[in-house]
């Protein structure tokens, strides 16, 4: 098994960072084209805690070297399954996340939480991302390693995308909605 883990401070607030998080995946993050779709299975909020649960299903299209395309049996298309959990009360999200595809072969079970920064609770947020990966296959140990090393270097190489094509993300967010308000005073001046 390997582990991958990072952490980082976005300098949004945990609000602007959860809302915006439900657009990871949208145009506006040209980091994130290798994912073709999102769906949604379920969506609920426990009456007691209010933490909204969210169950999804993330399509991409992966790029594999051909000696693991070779392995793993070429599948070109690759399905991720997330759960998350909103807690509004303790201001945390919590994202659980496992392979579908080749899941007899490799599990790559990954956790991200975003909470506010103690520092700065108002205005950063601080995330953290962990991964475990475990080749499955039988054989020679040598080439159970060689995958996992393969898939953790490349976990870490789309976990700086992904922070990156989140940030964008954020600005964005942050422009379109400081627009929107800014609109929004206006009409309300004007009636």
């Amino acid at each position: 098994m390997k582990v991958f883990e990072t952490e980082c401070t976005f300098d949004y607030s945990w609000d602007e960072v959860t809302t915006a998080n439900w657009r990871k995946y949208c145009p506006w993050n040209d980091k994130a084209t290798h994912v073709t779709a999102v769906d949604t299975i379920s969506r609920s909020v426990d009456p007691a805690t209010g933490i909204l649960r969210t169950e999804r299903i993330i399509t991409c299209q992966q790029s594999a070297p051909r000696w693991i395309n070779a392995l793993l049996g070429n599948k070109e298309v690759s399905h991720v399954y997330e759960t998350s959990y909103v807690d509004p009360v303790n201001k945390k999200v919590t994202m659980c996340s496992t392979n579908m595809t080749f899941a007899s072969i490799i599990s790559c079970r990954e956790t991200v939480t975003y909470q506010p920064l103690k520092s700065a609770p108002q205005s950063k947020t601080e995330f953290k991302q962990d991964a475990k990966i475990t080749a499955l296959c039988g054989g020679w140990q040598r080439v159970k390693n060689s995958l996992e090393e393969f898939s953790i270097e490349r976990f870490g190489q789309n976990a700086k995308k992904g922070r990156e094509g989140f940030e964008a993300v954020l600005e964005m967010s942050r422009r379109a909605f400081g627009e929107q308000k800014e609109q929004q005073r206006r009409e309300q001046k004007l009636s």
